[in-house]
Order: structure tokens, then sequence, then C-alpha cells
């Protein structure tokens, strides 16, 4: 009898959550599709992704599309470019924002409150608010078309260090407390005792910084007005003409501009995924 109920149950488990997985299953599908789509029209010439009826399957045009991808925006370069400019970003963006979420979760001091207040309302600012006045103070200072334009202004993530407090606002005082009373100073208690337990918000953070980084357009497109300082969004930009367009070769280029996206997310989705739940139910 036990067996037969254990059955009966798991059946029954099984239909009530039969909706669910249809449903991941449908998301999952609509999710890859665009996806697939994409690596398929990059295999076929442009006039070839107007026909009747679509591709459905690879073609045989994708070194010539590759070939004329490079002969149009140097994409090897671009790539090169957008990489640089992502990493240095992400480094020191992340570094504020760990610091930044540090003491704003552990140091008690008159105005905290106010202070994340102000950093989370500048969430909800409109980008194209800051265009003008960011590109007087570039101007001024003499940086446009110089990666450090790009880089410094947005150096301070207000999600970067709300999610970085977050995941601190768990972290035990008294392990901290204890270090100080030990004789660490601020920095060795930071370095060697909090950040080896805060390494899965930290990882979420340098995915998600790296990547918005990586996918900027607006605002390199106005800072940068060289062709050989061009990230890859502002390179794929320039493909597209008045007259004509060169789908194959967006396509392409955009598949490439995704594939190291792609696999930074599948290296660390644990920790991305953790990071984020791990600062998910604090206050």
């Amino acid at each position: 009898m036990s067996t037969t109920a254990s059955v009966a149950a798991g059946m029954r488990r099984g239909i009530l959550r039969a909706p669910v997985y249809v449903v991941l299953v449908i998301a999952s599908v609509l999710a890859v599709v665009p996806f697939a789509w994409m690596a398929i029209a990059s295999t076929h010439a442009t006039s070839d992704l107007f026909g009747t009826p679509l591709p459905v399957l690879p073609g045989g045009e994708l070194w010539v599309n590759l070939a004329r991808l490079q002969e149009s925006v140097d994409f090897s370069g671009v790539m090169l470019n957008s990489l640089v400019i992502a990493v240095i970003y992400t480094v020191f963006s992340s570094i504020v924002s760990i610091m930044c979420g540090y003491g704003l979760a552990t140091y008690r001091f008159r105005g905290r409150g106010l202070l994340l207040g102000l950093v989370l309302v500048t969430m909800m600012i409109p980008m194209q608010v800051l265009l003008v006045p960011l590109f007087q103070m570039m101007a001024s200072a003499g940086w446009i078309d110089t990666y450090q334009a790009v880089v410094l202004p947005f150096l301070a993530n207000a999600f970067g260090i709300f999610l970085m407090r977050q995941g601190f606002l768990d972290f035990p005082v008294s392990l901290i407390e204890a270090a100080r009373i030990d004789g660490a100073n601020e920095f060795r208690t930071f370095y060697r005792i909090v950040l080896p337990v805060a390494r899965p918000q930290i990882a979420a953070l340098v995915i998600y910084t790296f990547i918005s980084q990586w996918n900027a357009f607006i605002w390199p497109l106005l800072m940068l007005n060289t062709e050989d300082k061009y990230t890859v969004p502002v390179a794929l930009n320039t493909m597209i003409g008045m007259s004509r367009v060169d789908y194959s070769g967006l396509m392409l280029g955009s598949l490439l501009a995704t594939l190291p996206l792609m696999l930074l997310f599948l290296v660390f989705q644990k920790q991305f995924v953790s990071g984020l739940l791990g600062g998910a139910v604090k206050g």
C-alpha cells in the first residue's frame, strides 16, 4: 500500500507540475529561436534572407560573410576594443561597488539611510537626461574620442552598490569586530575575511558589469569618433546604410559579439544565480 500510495502521490505531483513544465519549455524555445535564426542567417547571403521560404538550415556563405565583415569594420579590432574597455570598466567599477556596498552595510553613521536612498534614486534617472551635461563635461576636459570618457562617468554603478550592500548585510559583524580586536586593520579585515565570503555576489556583480559595458551603445557612440576606437555595438551600427543593409554581416557580427557573453554566463552561472538570490531576501 505504501508503494502504491507513493506512486500515486508522485503521479499527482507530476500532473500538477505539468503546466509549469509546458510553460518553461515554451519560454525556452522562444528564448532560443532568435539566437538560432541569427546563427542560420549568418551563413546565408542577404538575398536569401528575404526569399520564400525562409532558410531553416545553415548555408555555405559563412566564410564569405566573415571576410566581408572583417573588411567593412575590422571586426577583430573592435572586438579587442570592446574587451579592453569592458575589462577595465568591470575591474574599477566592481572595486567601487564592493567598497561602497561594504561601507553602507557594515558601518553605522548618521545619514546612512539617506545616502543609500540617494544612490537608489540615481537608478530612476533616464540615461537620456545625463547625455548633454556629461558630454559637456567630457568636452571641457578634452576627453572626446578617448576611452577614459567612455569608462569614467559610470564607474559608480548604483545597482552594483545596492547588490553588494545587500550581500554584505548578512555578513556577521562579530567576525569583523573580532578581527579588529586581534589587531587587523580595516584593509586586512576587508580583504582576508569579508571578500572570500562574498564571492558569489562579486561574481554576479562582475558578470552584470561586464555585460552592461560590453553592450553599451549610446555613450560610446557619442564619445568615440575614430573608427579604430569603435566598440562592437558602434561598429555594427556603421553597417546600416541609407540605401543598403548587409543583414548577413550584421547577423554574423551580432552572433560573434554574443558568444563571449554566453560563454561568460555559462561558466559563472551558478555564482551569478546564487549571488543574486543571496541578496534578494535581505532588508
